[in-house]
């Protein structure tokens, strides 16, 4: 099962990029645990820098900005 982490304070960013990653993991099937993280410490775990973060089975992927759904498939499919 896939491990998906969303990292980020709340902001609008953050809740679309939540969004666009249930709604990939729901298009594609895929069994994935998506969680999101709004804790500083937390997401320093990750030397995040710039919200909003995604953070696939442990490793970040993409930071400050919103990835494409076809770039989100690309990481949870791989």
């Amino acid at each position: 099962m896939l491990t998906v982490k969303v990292l980020g304070s709340g902001c609008t960013n953050c809740k679309r990029l939540e969004e666009r990653v249930r709604k990939v993991v729901g298009d594609h099937g895929l069994t994935a645990e998506v969680e999101k993280i709004t804790d500083y410490a937390q997401m320093m775990r990750w030397n995040l820098m710039q919200t909003p973060g995604l953070v696939v089975n442990d490793v970040l992927v993409a930071s400050g900005r919103i990835p494409t759904e076809t770039e989100i498939a690309g990481w949870l499919t791989k």
